[in-house]
């Protein structure tokens, strides 16, 4: 057993707590990870503040991270000791039918226990004071060692820098595989992108690098904008700025609407407005954002039957053990920007810290 430092979630709604906590060896199939660094997300967030119908607590959050093997239990050939890792929140087992039909990513190998917070043999490998805490989408990065199932692992290039690749876990990852497996978009085509956060961002880059000729970010936040070109956006829009819906605005200013859409919010008005910019006949809505528990999407069935497409994307579609380390590889090449996504860089006892930077938008 290995003691550590975890920031334990005790709660619904409070700051996570720094704690001293028990990590238990791997068990057949599982693999002991110690992080070397992990990035926040807004899903940690969402589950944080109770309105995740799934959240157990206590918990350990964190489903971004990047580390190396320190042990692992008998029958896991894929890893060793010492390998460079990124743990993932979408496993692959590779037998599963969802695994082995080229339309999804979605494994569903341990989905159940995984959403209830245990590792596959529905037990925990972390205490802490005595109590069980559970895991956070089979993940888990906020402690400095975590168990993972043998499947939710992708072993990467040794000499990417952890504190960087990290972010491919999720965020970057979600945002750019939407443009590139679920939209697939196309040389010369119109986007928009309704939020300018990692996500979206992210979004921008893959829009750019399929060759969008315009590419238009929507944020509140004007302070988004400057970022949003450095990554690729010709223009950004507040929504605030005009009298009519912003999805009105957008068909006005692309003779008819974009291409292409994706809504990196989690907000169903939002997905609807991204839904309505998009051109008749042909445009594609991409919903990536993760809304609230009991919400519904709504519109009018028309503007499905005049021939636009609503879709939705998961970890951006990418089949995660053999994409993950094809991705690191594309970023170690310059193919994708990484560095450019990490604004602050803290020490572990400053997470709380980090999650209201990510609250106020900076």
């Amino acid at each position: 057993v290995i003691k550590c430092k975890a920031a334990v979630a005790w709660e619904a709604g409070k700051p996570l707590s720094f704690e001293e906590v028990e990590v238990a060896p791997p068990k057949a199939h599982e693999v002991r990870i110690k992080i070397v660094a992990t990035a926040v997300c807004h899903t940690d967030a969402y589950t944080l503040s109770g309105a995740d119908p799934e959240g157990c607590f206590p918990v350990i959050l964190g489903h971004e991270g990047a580390g190396i093997v320190e042990s692992v239990g008998e029958g896991v050939t894929k890893v060793k000791p010492g390998d460079p890792v990124i743990p993932l929140y979408i496993p692959q087992c590779g037998e599963c039918k969802f695994c082995k039909n080229p339309k999804t990513n979605l494994c569903q190998k341990i989905r159940i226990t995984q959403g209830k917070g245990l590792m596959p043999d529905g037990t925990s490998r972390f205490t802490c004071k005595g109590k069980q805490i559970y895991h956070f989408m089979g993940t888990s990065t906020f402690s400095e060692y975590t168990v993972v199932a043998d499947i939710s692992v992708a072993k990467i290039d040794p000499a990417a820098p952890l504190d960087k690749v990290c972010l491919l876990g999720c965020g970057i990852s979600t945002g750019y595989g939407a443009a590139v497996n679920t939209a697939k978009v196309e040389p010369g085509s119109t986007c928009a992108v309704f939020g300018l956060g990692g996500v979206g961002l992210a979004v921008i880059m893959g829009c750019k690098i399929a060759g969008a000729s315009r590419i238009i970010g929507i944020d509140i936040n004007k302070e988004k904008y400057a970022k949003a070109k450095e990554f690729g956006a010709t223009e950004c829009i507040s929504p605030q700025d005009f009298k009519k819906p912003i999805q009105e605005v957008l068909v006005e200013m692309t003779d008819g609407g974009v291409d292409y859409s994706f809504e990196c919010i989690g907000n169903v008005g939002v997905m609807r407005a991204a839904l309505e910019a998009c051109h008749k006949g042909w445009g594609v809505s991409v919903i990536v954002g993760v809304a609230a528990a009991g919400q519904e999407i709504s519109t009018r069935p028309f503007q499905l039957v005049t021939g636009r497409t609503w879709k939705g994307t998961a970890f951006g579609g990418w089949k995660s053990v053999d994409n993950v380390p094809k991705l690191v590889t594309d970023y170690m090449s310059k193919k994708i920007k990484v560095d450019e996504f990490v604004t602050h860089t803290l020490p572990f006892d400053k997470i709380n810290e980090a999650f209201e930077l990510m609250h106020t938008g900076k």
